[in-house]
């Protein structure tokens, strides 16, 4: 027996040594041999990163106004396993159907979903039709959850909120092409959004720390912080104004001639300055997922569309030729058709019957086809002429700061003397880009430069504070300040000349318009053309003696092959006539409707010299005060300051006799503001502006009142406008007339 004890007592004491050499032997291994690998399993353990989301950057138009922004944003989620406890299953899926305008199946499938061991989800979105909703439907969301607490007497009903943020759009489908959009998930699809994406997003912040099994964080937590970079922020060229006055003036022929699209185009011509760009038909960026919207409005005609421009194009030959001298207005050639070389049909006019012998000057009042040949194929030459079209930039890119331009095509056969003629009038081998003709029409405007377009004004880092504005940029030089001139005065008889012009419909009562029209024959796809479907455009710019804004108008086959000059014509006028007045630009011209005459207008001569602004800034005072006043310039300094930190306008703007410079001193909230009554809506933003105020308009034309306020020690202007009659004098505006009341004003 006590053999046996010892026998086990042996037995025993032998399996503890051993377990205990194998538990030593582990504890070894792990802790010595597999270190490294379990000192990095813990770290993944106890190390956390927490992102901190950066904010995209604002878009704002020229004056402020803001186009894009973030703004809070809410999902709508459910708990099945709560409403499912609750027994308020059918009552949630009604009353979302009713307020999200989800289907009563799908929101079923969500309420009552399992996952595969049977046990109900805990929670789950409502998406698309509850994913990132505004701030009006989320509150009728929490009182529908509200109301439901108070009939079930519970505080939980397996419906919830949870707050995110999404990019919103304010004025809708405003500049929607210029803007694009980012889809709901926050990836940037196309316009400014995707071109700019990179800096508008910024960079995401984040931290990691380390902490134990409950998320304490460990007093010697090894932290590392990389700061959030928010986005920047873009102030853009485009005036809402004359958007919003480029996008009515569309709508209304869109619904009149239900062309397949219009696109227009508006810019400074003297910086290429982009105020206005839109596309019809369009759609809302807000809801760009809506498939109630045209597929064919996301596509952005103006800068991506290519096309033979017609009659349009023949500011090109008429150009190159006065360039080089060679254009006679007095010059006469015979209208109708005119043969080429080697070719056995005739190039035509439109009219087929022709006009009869008629001086160039009147072919390019009548856009005669035949005229132009003679300009650009005989006087001008081939191979100038290609030098010109290339030189105005129809061979590449404008370079404007938006995605997908593409670039046009000119590849006539050397050979073929037919192809090289049709290049005159805008046919043949030839396509060009609505953003190529503004950018060549623009460069007659302002004096012979080809410029970048550009819709990006200036660009801020909220970070830094650091402000970088887009300089206007110059390509070339394509013809002379003179040829530019000249030119441009042609065109101006091509709608000044209300018998034979073919831009008549784009004359505006007291501005002198430079203009072209265009009606181009499409192509059947079979080698020929199809009469019954043209493209309808006008081109120009005013005023003529002094530009201060062009615009190109396109129609793609408007109803009953409508010509450019009646088409294209009125919408032209429609946009730049609201244009000018609220951009302050004075009427200088004086009509002599004479329906019959031989010229139908008298042009005026300039009432004063244009003067271009000197550049004041960084000057002291007391030297820019003297300078202005040797040079005769009405000016009024703003603040107390002794250098000059800004001024409007800028450097090199054009100036007539009367016209004020405003010259800013210093930057802070106790500046007195200037008196600003009489100045165009536009002048008075722009130096508003400048002074970093906030603003109110009420009405339309120029200033007639002024009131300062301050809200939370911040300067706030209010400006009532009225539009000037044909005196110069400010027109009373009746406001909150009444039309029932008696006594209200008709």
């Amino acid at each position: 027996m006590v053999k046996r004890i010892k026998l086990r007592t042996l037995f025993i004491g032998g399996c503890i040594t051993l377990f205990f050499l194998v538990l030593v032997g582990r504890v070894f291994w792990i802790q010595v041999m597999q270190s490294e690998k379990w000192q990095k399993e813990a770290a993944t353990q106890w190390a956390h990163t927490s992102t901190i989301k950066a904010v995209r950057g604002v878009i704002e138009d020229r004056n402020g106004s803001v186009l894009a922004s973030d703004v809070p944003a809410y999902t709508v989620v459910v708990d099945p396993e709560v409403i499912a406890e609750k027994g308020i299953g059918q009552e949630v899926i009604q009353g979302l159907n009713e307020l999200l305008g989800k289907p009563e199946d799908q929101l079923k499938k969500l309420v009552e979903a399992k996952d595969d061991k049977g046990n109900y989800y805990k929670n789950r979105e409502i998406r698309n039709e509850g994913w990132k909703i505004n701030q009006d439907l989320a509150d009728k969301v929490t009182a529908f959850v509200d109301k439901l607490k108070k009939e079930h007497d519970t505080l939980e009903t397996g419906v919830g909120l949870v707050r995110e943020q999404k990019r919103y759009y304010p004025k809708d489908s405003l500049a929607a092409h210029i803007l694009g959009y980012t889809d709901r998930d926050g990836n940037a699809v196309m316009g400014l959004e995707k071109y700019f994406d990179k800096q508008l997003s910024g960079t995401d912040g984040k931290l990691n720390y380390q902490s134990d099994g409950k998320g304490i964080k460990l007093p010697d937590s090894q932290d590392s912080y990389q700061p959030v970079v928010n986005g920047s922020n873009f102030k853009l060229t485009i005036d809402s104004t004359i958007q919003h006055y480029i996008e009515e003036a569309m709508k209304k022929a869109y619904a009149e001639y239900k062309p397949k699209s219009i696109s227009v185009i508006a810019a400074d011509p003297n910086t290429m300055e982009i105020l206005g760009l839109a596309n019809m038909p369009t759609f809302n960026p807000n809801e760009y997922y809506d498939l109630n919207q045209d597929a064919a409005g996301f596509y952005n005609h103006a800068i991506m569309s290519r096309f033979e421009p017609g009659s349009t194009f023949k500011i090109v030959p008429l150009a190159g030729a006065v360039q080089e001298k060679l254009f006679n207005p007095e010059e006469t050639v015979h209208s109708g058709s005119i043969r080429i070389k080697g070719y056995s049909k005739p190039i035509y006019d439109m009219n087929r019957a022709g006009y009869g012998d008629i001086t160039l000057l009147q072919g390019v009042k009548r856009s005669s086809n035949v005229a132009f040949v003679k300009i650009g194929y005989e006087l001008l030459g081939q191979e100038k002429l290609l030098k010109y079209i290339k030189d105005f930039g129809f061979t590449e890119k404008t370079g404007i700061d938006l995605p997908g331009e593409t670039t046009g095509i000119v590849n006539p056969n050397p050979n073929r003397p037919i192809e090289n003629a049709t290049l005159a009038y805008g046919h043949g081998k030839l396509l060009v880009t609505p953003i190529q003709q503004l950018t060549a029409m623009a460069a007659i405007a302002n004096g012979g430069k080809l410029m970048v377009p550009h819709v990006v004004k200036e660009v801020t880092d909220p970070n830094t504070g650091k402000t970088t504005v887009t300089q206007p940029e110059v390509v070339r030089q394509v013809i002379s300040e003179e040829s530019a001139r000249e030119t441009g005065s042609y065109l101006e008889q091509v709608v000044a000349d209300q018998v034979i012009g073919t831009g008549r419909h784009a004359y505006i009562e007291g501005y002198r318009v430079a203009g072209k029209t265009g009606t181009a024959i499409k192509p059947d796809g079979k080698g020929g053309y199809d009469r019954d479907k043209v493209l309808a455009s006008f081109l120009g710019y005013a005023p003529a003696n002094n530009p201060k804004i062009a615009v190109f108008v396109v129609i793609d086959e408007p109803a009953d092959a409508a010509g450019g000059g009646a088409a294209a014509g009125p919408i032209f006028k429609e946009i730049v006539s609201q244009s000018l007045q609220y951009m302050g630009v004075p009427k200088t011209v004086e009509s002599d409707n004479t329906v019959g005459s031989k010229t139908s207008v008298k042009l005026a001569a300039d009432s004063s010299e244009l003067r271009s602004t000197p550049d004041l800034v960084n000057k002291t005072v007391k030297e820019s005060r003297q300078l202005l006043l040797n040079q005769g310039f009405d000016f009024e300094i703003v603040g107390t300051g002794a250098k000059v930190i800004s001024q409007y306008p800028d450097k090199s703007t054009k100036l007539a006799a009367g016209q004020r410079i405003y010259l800013l001193t210093q930057q802070d909230e106790a500046i007195t503001i200037p008196d600003l009554k009489g100045e165009s809506l536009r002048d008075a933003l722009e130096i508003l502006n400048l002074l970093k105020v906030g603003i109110t308009v009420e009405g339309e034309g120029y200033v007639t009142e002024q009131t300062q306020t301050k809200n939370n020690n911040k300067t706030h202007i209010s400006l009532k406008l009225s539009p000037l009659n044909e005196y110069g004098e400010n027109i009373p505006v009746a406001v909150n007339v009444d039309p029932d009341a008696e006594d209200s004003a008709e």
